[in-house]
Parts: C-alpha cells; sequence; structure tokens
C-alpha cells in the first residue's frame, strides 16, 4: 500500500527483503504515489502476530514478514469462534484496521468490499430450517456496522460497505459447507433461495439504520 501512496517501500520492507526487492526510478514513484482512485478493504477477523525469525536458507515472499499469525493468545482466543477455523468474530478489530489505515495512509477513500461470516455449524450438520435462523449472523453485523460508524465518526473517509455475501457461496477453503449468505441455497432443491433472518434484518437495517446504537465490545 505504501508505494500507492509514497510512491516508496516501507523501511521495514526493505531491509528484511534487501537486494530481491526491486528499485523504483524516480519517475516509477512519481507515477505510483497517488495513482489509486480507491483502497477497497475485506474485513472478517482480527490475528495476534509474533515474531518468527525465518532462516536465510529459501527467503521467498512467504517467509519475508517474519511473522507469526495467531488466532489465541495465552489459551484465549481472539474472538468467537466460528465453523471456519480461521474467523473468530471480533468486531472492534474492524475499527482499529480503518483507524490505522487513516493515520498510515493519509486517510484514503475506502470502500468495505468484504464483510460477513459463515455458520455456526456447518451445513452438513443442519436443516435448511435452521440455518434460516441464523441470529449470530445478524449480532456481526450489528457489532461491526457500529465500530464502522464509530470510526467515519473520528473522519475515517468510508463511502460504501459491501456484506459478504448476498447468496450462500462457494468458499476456497470450505467449499459449500459454511455458508456465508445473507439468502439460503438449497442445493438438495434446485438450488431454490431463502431468505434468511439477517436478510430481513438487514433489510430493516438499510430502511430506517439505529440512529442511536448503545452496544460497545
Amino acid at each position: 500500500m505504501q508505494p500507492l501512496t509514497s510512491g516508496k517501500y516501507p523501511e521495514s520492507m526493505r531491509s528484511l527483503v534487501g537486494r530481491r526487492l526491486p528499485e523504483f526510478t524516480a519517475e516509477e514513484s512519481r507515477l505510483l504515489a497517488g495513482s489509486f482512485d480507491f483502497l477497497g478493504l475485506n474485513y472478517y477477523t482480527t490475528n495476534y502476530a509474533a515474531d518468527q525469525p525465518s532462516s536465510n536458507l529459501n527467503p521467498s515472499y512467504e517467509t519475508d514478514a517474519n511473522v507469526n499469525y495467531l488466532t489465541e493468545r495465552n489459551g484465549i482466543p481472539v474472538g468467537t469462534p466460528t465453523a471456519s477455523n480461521w474467523l473468530f468474530v471480533c468486531p472492534k478489530g474492524f475499527k482499529d484496521l480503518l483507524l490505522y489505515v487513516k493515520e498510515k495512509y493519509n486517510n484514503p477513500l475506502i470502500y468495505i468490499t468484504e464483510n460477513g461470516r459463515g455458520n455456526d455449524v456447518n451445513d452438513e450438520g443442519q436443516t435448511r430450517e435452521e440455518a434460516l435462523l441464523d441470529i449470530y449472523r445478524i449480532d456481526y453485523y450489528y457489532r461491526h456496522l457500529y465500530y464502522l460508524r464509530s470510526a467515519m465518526s473520528e473522519e475515517v473517509n468510508v463511502k460504501g460497505y459491501f456484506a459478504w455475501s448476498l447468496l450462500d457461496n462457494f468458499e476456497w477453503k470450505n467449499g459449500y459447507l459454511v455458508g456465508f449468505g445473507l439468502n439460503y441455497v438449497d442445493r438438495n432443491d434446485d438450488l431454490k433461495r431463502y431468505a434468511k433472518l439477517s436478510a430481513r434484518w438487514f433489510k430493516s437495517f438499510l430502511q430506517r439504520p439505529d440512529p442511536n446504537p448503545n452496544y460497545e465490545g
């Protein structure tokens, strides 16, 4: 991101990658700085980061960061677990990310291009009726939208938000097992669509958002 805002790689990156990192010419730096129209951010979860020095035998993009991403600290998860083993519900991390981007990258224009969560249990373990009663997804969106609004009140420049997703979809890691959709897709009945409780809540929210949300946590 820094090359797009300043026209150069951050010092930490130059130090870690060394001679393998190509240099920008003065003209390339000039063209890069400020060359983006907006920043699209996907936010689902938060991780802890721990130092993990890598060996110098086979340095690569995968090892350059020298970091180990963790989902718990001292045995305590970073957030509420879901059926996706990588996704822990941590709404405040959403605001933390937005404030970081604002301060680090000169408050760019931001669109939230993905934000959402999968089921509490794998699709194979629940009926259609159970899948439609997704109160946990309503809770996820309510709390994340609360922190989005809070970040915007601190002048983070967010102009759009996209929930992930409209329909239960194929996920790269979990296939069709953890539906992220606001609408249920019945793969056993001609792919019929059924609005989940979260879809009905989202419709109501868009028509009349709560002007005074009192959630914080």
